[in-house]
């Protein structure tokens, strides 16, 4: 599926010609979390399909900063800027506002440069092949959202009904289907780089509600695969929030972008199921 499509975005007038345009995409319950708002990752990915539509580069790095919260039947508008474009490379910044209140904010680059040589030094780790792990269950208040949307097999997983406060290694992994098929775009990827907060739950063995402060997708190249391995591993858990990173892997050991958040942690509330 092609990103702009999946994220519903629509141009709002003709660009400018001086790196400046305007995209809008309403907000669907398929693009939220379980806490009922636009889940972080759609709308950095959101925002990095923009980009790479407007620049005609691929993405190196962006960062998103959550301020506020963006609900089912609103529109966001997302003001996108190449500030600075070189020969390879572009620096750009991306405004989202809801009503004229900016709810997020991206900064990053895009571009490709050829260089001779290259290698990698980060390494997968030992799991079962998706076929071998079982599907995530989904709670009630998952159904109809971003996580649904994803199908996602349990690597090395806790559920929650196994949680019994005993910490764990803070290691966990999810094999996720990629929502283009096999085209591991940066726009998918950024959905995978919020699935930090997904491993606090098993770094602590307790329940607890979350939200990200902040998702930066740092992309190592675009590969095919049909499904992706999220690499969750939490560093810390100190005064009410959270820092990890994940390590996103194609099936054949392909190493395909890293990401890092930290996030707000609170005391799990029970909440009734959408109507």
């Amino acid at each position: 599926m092609d990103a702009l499509a999946f994220y519903g975005l629509e141009p709002v007038g003709p660009a400018d010609g001086h790196g400046h345009s305007t995209w809008r995409f309403e907000v669907v319950r398929s693009l939220c979390s379980g806490l009922g708002s636009l889940f972080g990752g759609c709308g950095l990915g959101a925002a990095l399909a923009a980009l790479e539509h407007d620049t005609r580069r691929p993405t190196v790095w962006a960062t998103a900063q959550f301020l506020r919260f963006a609900k089912p039947g609103q529109s966001v508008d997302l003001e996108v800027t190449e500030v600075v474009r070189g020969g390879a490379t572009s620096q750009v910044r991306v405004l989202a506002r809801v009503d004229g209140e900016e709810i997020f904010t991206v900064l990053g680059a895009l571009g490709h440069r050829e260089l001779p040589w290259s290698d990698e030094w980060a390494e997968m780790p030992v799991v079962p092949p998706p076929s071998a792990c079982p599907p995530r269950p989904l709670r009630a208040e998952h159904a109809g959202t971003i996580a649904q949307t994803m199908e996602t097999r349990m690597a090395k997983y806790r559920l929650a009904e196994e949680y019994d406060g005993v910490r764990g290694d803070g290691r966990s992994a999810l094999w996720v289907r990629n929502p283009w098929g096999d085209d591991a775009q940066a726009a998918a990827l950024a959905i995978l780089g919020d699935y930090v907060p997904s491993g606090l739950g098993q770094a602590i063995g307790r329940l607890h509600e979350s939200n990200s402060l902040d998702n930066t997708l740092r992309v190592v190249r675009v590969h095919p695969t049909e499904w992706i391995l999220a690499d969750i591993r939490i560093q810390a858990v100190r005064d009410g929030f959270g820092h990890g990173l994940v390590h996103l892997w194609a099936e054949d050991g392909t190493l395909l972008a890293t990401a890092s958040q930290s996030a707000i942690i609170r005391d799990h509330r029970p909440r009734r199921p959408p109507a």
